[in-house]
């Protein structure tokens, strides 16, 4: 984009500041589950688009070319959050989650969690005298370890607290020994690839971050808006409704609430489209969506405490403010976080698979409807990655078009939610049976949010607002 380090301090910070802000905002009106807000991988496909725009080519500085190209994503932003808002507040993901049952669930929760198999061990790899050692000893300590102890409930050295805070172990470890390596020297003479993934000194955030720094709205300009860059960023406003809905369900389970209602989960949609149009007004540089690491963290913790999650919200506000802090933590190489992740995705993962008890595994229809839509959501993105991004199209400027189809149909869980819901809609709903055989018999008490006492306890709003933002 021809910024510098100052302008990445700025976009980073400018980013965890709405995501702590959504995140509050969701925790008090969403679906009020423990999840964060994070930016989100879908977005990448259009906002590299608007990067290598042609339009953007004939600025010479480096800051002005900076500066348009940000307008002009602050602009796709904006138009992608009040769509979001929109499709989520008026109902229509509401009417479009109903139609879920335990077997449709099932492909798009699990995807959730292996669609980001990119960030785990491919990562690491980048660092592996890092990164290995860290994902080594987070199994030992969370694993391993309270095998080992045996100790009584309730003792200061208590198994049971191992995997609560091993990531506090862990990490820190794998950090020291990063640093101890960088401070030897040990990659001064390695290529540019290896020092930017293992370093700990390595993007220049710590030196070029100011102190003290509050996110203002149109920090860079007046937002920019173009046809095409809108379509594109709506398509990765659709995505993440797919990926915050799968994550939602699995939240829920972890966190021992009942299954969440359509009407919540529209809900908790429109305030992460709310988190995407403060991006854009702010200046951040990524739509907002679910934390999926947040979810498996959640399981890896068990600390299912939307207080906890609050506590983390404000802990995100001031490392944006007081950036120094902020960029010290964002200073731990990749391939340290990518071992947390290979940990906290697989129990994203198992969390949709979990869903597969409500259903009969010994029905061919059930089978095929499982199977196809697995293997379609790991074939489909597999081709459109072959074909851009290597195939003979690699070297073309995408159109607006095609790079809609390319962020609907290169995200696993979209492509798994899609094939799973229309399968399930069409081949699982004939008659009782085949709606026993896919949970749907179980599920019927669960589709509506006064069917269950219990729903008000879980996601209620404060204030008694549930009259005045009735879930039906």
């Amino acid at each position: 984009m021809g910024g510098g380090d100052a302008e990445k301090a700025r976009v980073i910070q400018t980013m965890l500041f709405v995501s702590g802000l959504t995140t509050l905002l969701h925790s008090f009106f969403g679906t009020r589950l423990p999840v964060i807000a994070a930016a989100s991988y879908a977005y990448i496909i259009p906002i590299t688009s608007i990067i290598s725009s042609s339009r953007f080519t004939h600025y010479i500085d480096p800051f002005e070319r900076f500066v348009r190209t940000m307008r002009s994503i602050q602009g796709a932003l904006i138009v992608a959050g009040c769509f979001q808002v929109l499709v989520c507040f008026f109902g229509v993901w509401r009417n479009i989650a109903r139609f879920l049952s335990p077997l449709s669930i099932a492909p798009l929760a699990t995807f959730a969690g292996l669609g980001l198999y990119q960030i785990g061990f491919p990562l690491l790899a980048r660092c592996v005298e890092v990164g290995l050692p860290g994902l080594i000893l987070l199994v030992l300590v969370t694993q391993y370890l309270p095998r080992c102890l045996k100790m009584k409930q309730g003792g200061i050295w208590d198994g049971s607290r191992c995997d609560r805070y091993g990531i506090m172990i862990c990490i820190p470890l794998a950090w020291l020994l990063a640093l101890l390596l960088t401070s030897s020297g040990v990659y001064n003479h390695k290529p540019q690839t290896t020092q930017i993934s293992c370093r700990t000194d390595r993007n220049g955030l710590i030196s070029n971050t100011p102190w003290i720094y509050l996110p203002y709205p149109f920090q860079w300009g007046s937002p920019t808006f173009h046809f095409t860059d809108s379509f594109a960023m709506m398509a990765a406003s659709f995505v993440t409704l797919f990926e915050s809905t799968g994550l939602f369900y699995a939240s829920a389970r972890y966190g021992s609430a009942t299954p969440i209602p359509p009407s919540v989960i529209s809900r908790g949609t429109g305030w992460l489209g709310v988190g995407v149009l403060l991006n854009g007004m702010l200046g951040g540089v990524s739509g907002i969506t679910t934390s999926t690491e947040n979810v498996g963290l959640l399981a890896m913790t068990k600390i299912g405490s939307r207080r906890v999650i609050q506590i983390s919200a404000t802990f995100m506000l001031f490392f944006s403010i007081f950036g120094k802090f902020g960029a010290f933590f964002a200073s731990i190489p990749l391939p340290i976080m990518a071992s947390v992740y290979c940990i906290v995705l697989c129990f994203v993962s198992s969390a949709g698979l979990s869903f597969l008890q409500f259903c009969n595994l010994n029905s061919f229809n059930t089978k095929f409807i499982l199977g196809f839509s697995f293997f379609m959501a790991i074939s489909i993105p597999q081709y459109f990655r072959e074909y851009y991004n290597g195939g003979w199209r690699s070297d073309h400027h995408s159109s607006w078009f095609e790079d809609v189809i390319r962020v609907i149909f290169m995200s696993h869980t979209t492509v798994a939610g899609m094939i799973a819901i229309v399968l399930d809609c069409t081949l699982s709903r004939e008659n009782d049976e085949a709606k026993k055989d896919c949970g749907l018999k179980w599920w019927e008490k669960f589709r509506l949010y006064n069917l269950d006492v219990r729903n008000d306890e879980f996601y209620g709003l404060p204030c008694c607002l549930n009259k005045f933002f009735p879930s039906h």
